[in-house]
């Protein structure tokens, strides 16, 4: 007892020093954001670099980092098949969505959306189909910074909960963006020395022979040779195409990523900034396949990390944690766990910021109040964020057995079948009309959300059913060819005065979006 005891100590310390820093930071940001511009895009003053790690410290979340060390350890390479897909999707943004982006948007991504369509239905839209991801994605870290300091701090589940949420509302109502960015930016940077250091440590016990390295977790893998191969964790193809659409394409729709653009001045170090965080990303991936396997060897086969059943302790969602204590001892595990902690804390703000922003720019300032003031669309933002704390909190509780990767999943596919198909249509295609976008959009959100309560998580796991409805985990696949099926026949049927608007709304827009002449924001830069 005396070890958890001195290990719990020194992971306190540490998270403790990263919350004075972060509350200092929040103090500092407060007193900078006095505008609505301030509050959701901190003033636009953000370079290329430091965009790029906050993009990447966004992104990089405690699902990423835990979940899929988690499922690495399990099923071995097939586990990289979560951040194989979350990689490919960050050239998409930057090819297709970045640019025009950050050109045309101001806040959210409504704003472009809603550029050439009628602001009402499909900002609604947009605001729901954010909703819906952003409120997912927090359950998935709310689950996942409970489970952990209840295993690091010995405190109960709800209230490490509580304590997540607390410190997420107060960084986001007093800092908004500003803080937000700085405490993304802080956490990439330990995440990415904490998982080096890792890697390292794993390694030099193999001389930095990765053949050594392989055959070894082999050995100890109940699976034998089965971990090198694909096919472990998925076996069917259709799961397999559907869960990588839901990652490829949803990464572009994620609402708080997508946020992140309009920290920056132009599209220029909009562009940058994807370069940057993919670099960061993609070495951050290849960290988690070195500690997944890393896991095999070193946790696997010993007893102080395993339960009486052979299982591991805290789940395999634990076994970066405990990998770090066995390569590092209490020193290295107390960093590790507050690293992990303060990941969450980064990744929650994000998502807060950008559904009360959802709630606040999209629905309140343009959808029911016409008369926009900029103090009060600031405070209803403070407000939702409040609303959204105490939400995630709550769902944190009622979801605590849940996969946390699993949930992340989800709200993939509802950014690639709603926000995504919008988003991408609104930029590049002349013939999307409002009704086509709502209708198709709509659609797709409906459809992703009902075909994971019928598939085989909600239905069976959770709803305790003998089987599921739908067959399959991931719905992208469905709800995603629904969506763009739709968008495409009810806006090429769409004969009506207001779709003629649009089309020849689009030609100005496009031309201008392209060459970025005219632009309210782009002007005078």
């Amino acid at each position: 007892m005396q070890e958890s005891q001195d290990l719990n100590f020194i992971a306190i310390l540490m998270f403790s020093i990263f919350v004075l820093i972060t509350l200092f930071i929040t103090y500092w940001a407060a007193n900078q954001t006095k505008t609505a511009k301030g509050f959701y895009t901190a003033g636009g003053n953000i370079t290329g670099l430091q965009n790029g790690l906050a993009i990447s410290g966004d992104f990089m979340s405690a699902a990423s980092f835990l979940g899929i060390s988690g499922l690495v350890y399990l099923s071995g390479f097939d586990g990289l098949i979560y951040s194989i897909g979350f990689l490919v999707g960050w050239p998409i943004i930057l090819l297709l969505i970045a640019e025009p982006l950050r050109n045309l948007g101001k806040y959210t991504f409504a704003d472009v959306a809603s550029f050439r369509l009628q602001q009402t239905p499909i900002r609604t839209l947009a605001a729901l189909g954010s909703l819906f991801t952003v409120i997912l994605y927090l359950i998935a870290q709310m689950v996942g910074a409970g489970k952990l300091i209840e295993i690091l701090f010995g405190l109960p589940y709800y209230v490490a909960v509580i304590i997540v949420g607390g410190l997420m509302i107060l960084y986001v109502t007093l800092g908004g963006m500003l803080a937000t960015t700085w405490v993304q930016i802080i956490k990439a940077i330990l995440l990415l020395s904490g998982a080096s250091l890792i890697a390292f440590l794993v390694l030099i016990n193999f001389n930095f022979n990765f053949d050594s390295f392989f055959s070894a977790a082999v050995n100890f893998h109940d699976n034998g040779n089965a971990i090198l191969a694909p096919g472990g964790l998925i076996s069917d193809p259709v799961s397999a195409i559907s869960l990588g659409l839901a990652l490829m394409f949803g990464t572009a729709g994620l609402p708080h990523i997508l946020m992140r653009f309009f920290t920056v001045k132009d599209a220029v170090e909009a562009r940058k900034s994807v370069v940057y965080a993919t670099g960061f990303i993609g070495y951050f991936y290849l960290l988690t396949f070195i500690i997944g396997f890393g896991a095999i060897i070193l946790v696997s086969s010993n007893p102080e990390y395993l339960n009486a059943d052979g299982t591991l302790v805290g789940n395999n969602n634990m076994a970066a944690i405990h990998l770090a204590h066995a390569v590092g001892g209490d020193l290295l595990l107390g960093f590790i766990s507050a690293v992990a902690f303060a990941t969450i804390l980064a990744v929650v703000s994000g998502l807060t910021l950008a559904g009360a922003s959802a709630i606040s720019h999209d629905l309140y300032a343009n959808v029911f109040s016409k008369s926009v003031n900029e103090k009060k669309e600031m405070m209803i933002s403070k407000v939702a964020t409040v609303a959204l704390g105490i939400i995630a909190i709550f769902l944190g509780i009622i979801f605590e057995k849940q996969n946390v990767a699993f949930m992340v999943g989800l709200a993939f596919a509802i950014a690639a079948s709603t926000n995504f198909p919008i988003l991408l249509l609104s930029i590049y295609w002349k013939k999307l009309t409002t009704r086509g976008a709502v209708i198709g959009g709509g659609a797709g959100l409906m459809l992703a959300v009902l075909l994971v309560i019928l598939g085989p998580v909600v239905w069976v796991d959770i709803l305790k059913n003998s089987e599921a409805i739908f067959p399959y985990k991931y719905p992208a696949l469905f709800s995603m060819a629904v969506t763009f099926i739709l968008i495409w026949f009810f806006s090429v049927t769409d004969k009506s005065k207001t779709a003629k608007d649009e089309h020849k709304k689009f030609d100005s827009q496009y031309f201008r979006a392209q060459t970025g002449i005219g632009i309210e924001e782009g002007s005078h830069h």
